[in-house]
């Protein structure tokens, strides 16, 4: 048996991650541990594959990674019992938005630290995630759990992770958030409601299934856009309405409540 992951909460982006692993095979069951006050379904469909839930303490000696996934208020509280068990060379891993790194390092003293930002779309291996850690192992320890789930982005910067939950952990509203404008755009032009929900639903799908890694995203409009055609005559609107400096806006918005946030959180 190798040496356990501990799942530190399992909230929706816990579970999210718990999903992923068992799904994917990242982390064996046998191999996972779920720290959570109350029982969620993916603890039980965990518990049924062979992993431990709520075990003692003192189970946790041998743990290679500990992955907080808590809510940031309570981040300490759920920290203060791990840390007199943990292994020295344990990596602390938090998915947590708004907790530094030097906060983290206040607790878990010298042990490796990394964060990450991921989308819920880890339950099913279609995810996001964006990486920083303060080391070379704590970069690897973070891809090791999170490349077999999502699609990885390291950034240089941890003052960064700012601006990449606003990207990243934001930015899945925001495209529901257009979508929903097209189906009402749609609905007021003619369409019934269920027709211009189901129609703005399958574009954001066939949209997000028809980009190539290897396209850039300007390519991929001119792709669809025709020179004088329908497409090009929409996208003029969007463009004379703001739609760029609209959603760089929205980011530096979003940025910036991050930032508020973490002035928030204990450090």
């Amino acid at each position: 048996m190798a040496r356990p992951v501990v799942l530190v909460g399992c909230g929706r982006l816990g579970s999210a991650i718990a999903e992923g692993w068992l799904a994917s095979g990242a982390v064996a069951a046998a191999d996972l541990i779920i720290l959570n006050p109350s029982v969620k379904p993916v603890m039980d469909a965990a518990r049924a594959a062979g992993a431990r839930i709520n075990p003692p303490v003192d189970s946790l000696k041998d743990a290679r990674a500990i992955v907080l996934a808590v809510k940031p208020a309570k981040w300490r509280e759920a920290s203060a019992p791990l840390v007199g068990v943990l292994a020295d060379d344990a990596v602390i891993v938090s998915v947590m938005a708004a907790v530094r790194g030097g906060a983290l390092s206040s607790v878990f003293g010298d042990r490796i630290i990394g964060r990450v930002m991921p989308t819920t779309g880890v339950a099913r291996a279609q995810g996001l995630a964006t990486v920083w850690a303060d080391s070379a192992a704590g970069r690897e320890a973070a891809h090791a759990l999170f490349i077999p789930v999502a699609e990885t982005v390291d950034l240089a910067e941890e003052g960064l992770m700012d601006v990449a939950t606003a990207v990243v952990g934001a930015g899945p509203a925001y495209f529901y958030a257009f979508t929903q404008a097209l189906a009402q755009a749609g609905q007021a032009a003619g369409l019934d409601p269920e027709a211009a929900q189901q129609l703005a639903r399958a574009t954001l799908k066939s949209a997000a299934g028809g980009l190539p890694d290897e396209m850039s995203l300007s390519d991929a409009v001119a792709r669809v856009a025709s020179p004088g055609g329908v497409t090009q005559a929409g996208l003029a609107v969007l463009a004379d309405n703001g739609l760029t400096a609209t959603v760089t806006d929205a980011i530096r918005a979003a940025t910036d409540r991050s930032i508020e946030l973490s002035r928030d959180v204990p450090a």
